[in-house]
């Protein structure tokens, strides 16, 4: 038997709710097969169970505010024999409000109280739109309270970083006129909704880098680097209600331009709604985020701990390049790192930002 424990699911939860369960008892369950939704201060994320086997046991009810670690679920491997079931009822979602997950998002941003309001969907499932009847319109709700609780999450995690991970920050400016001219041309026979963007491009040259300076690519815990075997590459994504979130394009160092850009549209998309996995989220080996959009030119970022960098990336300025003793006008980047000094030093780190110029001037090997 194995117990399905609250995920962590950031650096610095330590409780969530579950908000759904998308198994039941003597249901058969694979590694990766998503069995739950889990709410957290940033998002309902969907979390995937790490087990093979039969449900045996739901140990705790949606609605139910349980601690990183307590057990959810208990999970029969494949070939041991059924437990023998308690007298006690197995389960408390009876007994409880039943809530769609954005029901009970938007139920926390605008202070209404759940067990006040009659569901309207399947089997009386309280739904989003009876949240906003109940709260007299979503609109009617104070300026200051979407996103207070990602915020809160934001500010914990940040403040983790800056008192724990002693920060070093390099910065190179990169010329980007071969990179995009040879864009230009991957894109030119593809119709507008698939071409790739230079975002995609440059997350597949800091994979492409990581490769050649891993020291940049894992986690410090227990006073020591654990250098992870595939990258795993955190996206800062803006949310609409306000607040960020980093879920990962997973093994990036695998996926090609056109793998990247298909990744990172479906990654943002699904952000935005709400339907994130939890390796999505517990799993980003690195930080990129690229503000370039914003017409911000230099980003000196935060790791987000436990990770021990985070690349940063501007708006492609033109400017005056000397080249072989001439001056001219070229399309430049502003790359950054910020990197923590108890994994890595300054010369490593030069090393990575000249491999990430180094590969953008050889685009056509992306």
């Amino acid at each position: 038997m194995a117990e399905f424990l609250m995920p962590s699911l950031g650096a610095d939860m330590t409780e969530g709710t579950l908000a759904q369960w998308m198994v039941k008892p003597g249901d058969w369950v694979k590694r990766g097969d998503i069995i739950a939704i889990i709410g957290t201060e940033k998002a309902d994320i969907e979390v995937e169970v790490y087990e093979t086997g039969t449900v045996e046991r739901l140990i705790a009810g949606p609605g139910d505010k349980l601690p990183v670690g307590a057990p959810l679920a208990i999970i029969r491997g494949e070939g041991e024999a059924a437990a023998v079931a308690p007298e006690a009822p197995v389960a408390k979602a009876a007994a409880r409000v039943t809530a769609s997950p954005a029901a009970r998002k938007l139920a926390q941003e605008l202070g209404v109280d759940l067990e006040r309001i009659q569901g309207s969907g399947p089997g009386g499932v309280i739904e989003r739109s009876d949240v906003e009847r109940a709260a007299g319109a979503a609109a009617a709700a104070p300026a200051a309270a979407p996103g207070a609780g990602m915020r809160h999450a934001i500010a914990m995690a940040m403040a983790r970083s800056n008192r724990e991970i002693p920060h070093y920050y390099l910065s190179i400016q990169i010329d980007m006129s071969r990179a995009l001219g040879w864009l230009e041309r991957f894109n030119q026979p593809r119709p507008i909704e698939a071409r790739v963007l230079p975002a995609a491009m440059l997350l597949r040259a800091v994979a492409l880098s990581l490769v050649q300076v891993p020291e940049l690519n894992g986690f410090y815990s227990g006073d020591q680097l654990k250098v992870s075997a595939e990258i795993h590459l955190g996206v800062a994504i803006s949310i609409r209600r306000g607040g960020l979130m980093i879920p990962a394009i997973l093994s990036a160092q695998e996926k090609s331009v056109e793998e990247m850009m298909d990744s990172l549209r479906d990654l943002i998309t699904r952000a935005r709604s709400g339907r994130l996995r939890s390796s999505e989220i517990t799993e980003g080996t690195i930080t990129v985020t690229n503000l370039g959009d914003l017409g911000v030119e230099t980003v000196f970022g935060v790791i987000y701990p436990p990770q021990v960098a985070l690349i940063g990336f501007g708006r492609i300025v033109e400017r005056p390049w000397a080249e072989q003793g001439t001056l001219v006008a070229r399309p430049v980047l502003t790359a950054t790192l910020a990197a923590d000094h108890r994994a890595t030093d300054g010369h490593r780190g030069a090393q990575f930002l000249q491999a990430l110029d180094r590969i953008l001037q050889e685009p056509e090997k992306l």
